[in-house]
């Protein structure tokens, strides 16, 4: 049997994979991110957010990764909207984004949006395949506006 025939009986022997659909990360959509002025401005307060509901698939095999996303900022002039955070991350649902750049991604577009004084992320993501990983990243912006 030479080297081709060879080849096409594997393939035909692998059994069919589902054709999934992977986007690259233009598909994410920042300008759906609403704000709304912040009334008590040089007053600090913290805001926490959570959702377990962000979803994304892995770039090599586009399996969804699913994970637990937790903000913590404090506004300067500006607070985040819910209803439009929830639009923004049904903007990942589909694209192939390794974790670590998802929760970095996720941070600069939320500290773009709200400027804030500080903002931190944590995306931890549910197990798969027996590794568990959480993303942390952090932005600090010292300069007034």
């Amino acid at each position: 049997m030479d080297d081709e025939s060879r080849k096409k009986k594997q393939r035909a022997a692998e059994p069919a994979r589902p054709k999934l659909l992977v986007l690259d990360e233009s598909a994410i959509d920042p300008s759906c991110l609403e704000t709304f002025p912040y009334e008590h401005a040089g007053k600090d307060v913290v805001v926490e957010i959570d959702t377990d509901e962000f979803t994304a698939v892995c770039p090599w095999s586009g399996l969804p990764d699913f994970g637990r996303v937790t903000i913590r900022y404090v506004p300067r002039k500006l607070v985040l909207e819910l209803r439009s955070f929830k639009f923004y991350l049904l903007t990942y649902r589909n694209v192939g984004i390794y974790q670590e750049h998802a929760a970095r991604r996720l941070l600069d577009d939320l500290a773009h949006a709200t400027r804030p004084r500080w903002m931190e992320l944590s995306l931890d993501y549910k197990v798969r395949g027996g590794v568990h990983t959480v993303c942390r990243a952090a932005s600090r912006r010292t300069s007034r506006g």
